[in-house]
């Protein structure tokens, strides 16, 4: 045989080989294409779920027309007015009340109008006031009704109302003329004439109702990066509360321990050598402390997350469904993302699920570290939820939505692609067995789960607001916390207070809560708070009386008012509590979901604190209430500027009613205490920074729902687990290119060159 003969025969043997090894890998399979569809349905339920739609911007811009029109007074656009001005705070959507919407989705009553809730600043009138309005029926309103007095019990003091946009910047030139009387410190301290300085707001603002003064915290501004890592020790005290801005004054000045009556006297110290300086280096660009700039090139692409055949979810207006889930969300601009109507297998399971507040509760031994005490809903959960970045926020091919809202200004604006949505795989079994005795054989099914998420960026930290949907028919709530900490400049005994994460910088202690309100209606809306836990009981062995054994049992409980049902925060409580239902499921046990909390947060405010009742709702990790159309929020947006005298005060909820066969809403909070470290350097991961809790069905189906997941695996040792009909993870799907669209990014479209709330 010559060397020719064999090459050819070699050639012919290699081919017979790729053609049984491609007859292998093909057998069974379906034919090789990439089909692809668009998760965006029409809604065969006829726009039902419109009736918790937010407001478009159509809408949003109609009631201002209305109201500019109708109330008989000079409204100046909120972007540029005064305090002493009239001017729209915000529109948003008034949620119908319960029984409404329960009458017309689960029975023949009518749509309930399509109203907007409307919250004006009314600053030139002899009794500056905040009222608030319902305007309706949209999209075309025909009249309005002050709904103040209703909601709140009274009028709401002008002092209350949260910090507008234009009265930060009218603060921050009172500050610009301040610095410039002290020119000769700035040079020393700092390196600055004080125009490149920036400052971070704090609240709540002063020390008793009607206080309207603010510590701001003055940082090196360094462009592309987080200047809350720069302080330079020098922290002013700004009196803001008279409607003449011309009035406004500066309080009080504090530099590295010391507190002077105006810049003029730190001056004069400085310059009769009686003042220490600690002098800091202007940060550089390109080594500044917290700069997020990578450090080294691009490497290989990491896993790439994708639909072979296109999403499995439907994103139909408002309503998204998945594996037997039906759910419609929303955002509201104060208190960001909010769901209704959850339900799962035609089975509503939840009626209102929603984000109330978020607090970040600080402690430093400088003034506004020390005073501070963010309660998030005044500034805007959801106002600020930004776009999202494709493929490092959500998934690259994750389904964005755009969120519009209307505040501070007579115009609506748009968060596009700021929601996302997108089915993740856990790689995690949702649950498996192998079987190695009696019988050989494998089960399992896949953990995929629906995520709807938003990210809410406060100043400093990002917020990254998780809602998952499980195919055992659990719902997950969870919050990561990411951005950069707050920091103190470091003096004194600084590290009582926090670490030393930088030469001048302390890194300041404080506590993350978030509160949520469920509102369960478990198999119907009547529903009972049940617990069980385990104890031990000694006894006699019934088979040998000498001896004894400890036997382990059931404890149940039944929870007949508000006051047992509000467990304390960080207090042991049950390790079951279920809104159970009074129908049974096929074993005669009460059909139920168990809420599941998982939380270490930090310790309450002490309830002597004059501004405890404020956020009182921090002091349970779970109370259960009646529900009442008059308490639909924990919380209000006007807490955060007079805590001392709360719009809505949480602890007056629970007032011992009975919770049996009621209709109860569960308000949860998770959180917890985070002393800031090295590592928080250039800014905090979300790892080991997430809380949250699940709503878990407990003996609500005879069995686990899963059951009927498509993706569910089984072969036996008597089958062959490689082909397609004994096992479809044998049979992935062709082998070709998602269908990704294109990058694009325009999350600073919105923003104009005007500071972000506190950031000057």
């Amino acid at each position: 045989m010559n060397v020719r003969t064999a090459l050819v025969l070699l050639a012919l043997a290699l081919a017979t080989i790729f053609a049984l090894v491609c007859v292998l890998l093909t057998r069974g399979r379906a034919p090789a294409a990439c089909p692809h569809r668009s998760p965006v349905q029409e809604d065969p339920d006829g726009g039902q779920s419109l009736v918790f739609a937010d407001l478009t911007p159509a809408e949003l811009a109609q009631v201002v027309r209305y109201l500019q029109g109708h109330l008989g007074l000079r409204l100046v656009d909120a972007a540029h007015a005064k305090p002493s001005n009239n001017c729209i705070a915000s529109v948003e959507l008034q949620v119908p009340a319960k029984a409404e919407v329960l009458q017309f989705l689960d029975g023949a009553g009518a749509r309930p109008p399509r109203e907007a809730l409307a919250v004006l600043y009314f600053g030139d009138q002899p009794d500056p006031n905040i009222t608030e309005y319902v305007v309706g029926p949209l999209p075309t309103p025909a009249y309005h009704r002050d709904v103040t007095v209703r909601r709140y019990g009274g009028k709401v003091p002008y002092h209350r109302r949260p910090v507008t946009g234009k009265e930060y910047v009218d603060i921050n030139a009172l500050i610009q003329r301040e610095l410039q009387k002290a020119p000769r410190f700035l040079a020393a301290c700092c390196e600055s004439d004080g125009t490149d300085l920036t400052t971070l707001t704090t609240a709540p603002r002063g020390f008793k109702s009607g206080d309207r003064a603010t510590w701001f915290v003055l940082f090196h501004g360094v462009a592309g990066s987080g200047y809350y890592l720069s302080p330079v020790g020098l922290e002013v005290l700004v009196d803001h509360g008279d409607l003449d801005v011309s009035l406004w004054q500066l309080r009080r000045v504090f530099y590295n321990g010391q507190y002077f009556a105006n810049m003029r006297d730190l001056e004069e110290e400085f310059m009769a050598n009686l003042l220490e300086v600690v002098r800091i280096q202007k940060p550089q660009a390109e080594s500044v402390l917290g700069s997020m700039r990578p450090r080294h090139q691009p490497g290989s692409p990491g896993p790439l997350h994708y639909e072979p055949q296109g999403p499995r979810y439907s994103v139909m207006g408002n309503r998204v469904t998945f594996q037997g889930w039906s759910i419609t969300f929303g955002m509201s601009p104060s208190s960001g993302p909010r769901f209704f109507d959850i339900r799962y297998r035609g089975e509503r399971i939840v009626y209102e699920l929603s984000l109330q507040e978020a607090l970040a509760l600080y402690g430093s031994n400088c003034p506004g570290g020390m005073s501070t005490r963010y309660l998030d809903g005044s500034f805007g959960i959801g106002r600020f939820a930004y776009e999202l970045v494709r493929g490092l926020d959500c998934p690259y091919a994750a389904t964005y939505v755009d969120r519009h809202y209307l505040v501070e200004s007579d115009t609506p604006k748009t968060n596009q692609n700021s929601l996302c949505i997108f089915e993740h795989d856990a790689a995690l079994p949702l649950r498996r067995h192998f079987s190695d005795s009696q019988s050989l054989y494998y089960g399992g099914l896949r953990k995929t789960t629906l995520v709807i998420r938003a990210i809410s960026t406060l100043i400093n930290y990002d917020y990254i607001w998780d809602f998952m949907f499980h195919s055992s028919g659990a719902v997950e709530v969870r919050v990561h916390a990411t951005g950069y900490i707050s920091t103190s400049f470091l003096h004194g005994q600084g590290t009582d207070y926090g670490s030393r994460v930088g030469p001048h910088t302390l890194g300041t202690m404080h506590l993350h809560h978030m509160h949520y309100k469920v509102d369960l209606d478990v198999d119907g809306q009547l529903n009972t708070l049940e617990t069980q836990d385990m104890g031990y009981k000694l006894m006699k062995e019934p088979w040998s009386m000498q001896n004894t054994i400890e036997r382990l049992y059931l404890r149940r409980k039944r929870l007949e008012r508000e006051d047992e049902a509000a467990f304390p925060l960080n207090a042991p409580m049950p390790r079951y509590v279920s809104f159970a239902s009074p129908n049974s499921n096929k074993w005669g046990h009460p059909r139920s979901y168990r809420i599941q909390i998982n939380s270490f947060a930090g310790e309450h405010l002490p309830t002597s604190s004059p501004m405890e009742r404020a956020i009182s709702w921090g002091r349970y990790q779970l109370a259960v209430t009646r529900r009442k159309e008059e308490e639909p929020s924990s919380t209000s947006i006007y807490n955060q500027n007079d805590p001392w005298t709360p719009t809505v005060a949480f602890a007056d909820f629970i007032n011992n009613e009975t919770i049996t066969n009621e209709d109860l809403v569960a308000w949860i909070s998770v959180g917890f205490l985070h002393v800031p470290h090295a590592e928080d350097i250039p800014n905090t991961v979300t790892v080991g920074n997430g809380v949250g809790f699940f709503l878990r069905p407990y003996n609500y189906f005879d069995e686990d729902p899963s059951v009927d997941s498509p993706d569910s695996v089984y072969f036996s040792s008597e089958q062959d687990p490689g082909t397609c009909g004994a096992n479809p993870l044998a049979c992935p799907s062709p082998a070709c290119a998602p269908h990704l669209p294109p990058f694009r990014y325009g999350g600073f479209l919105n923003l104009s060159l005007a500071p972000p709330p506190g950031a000057l």
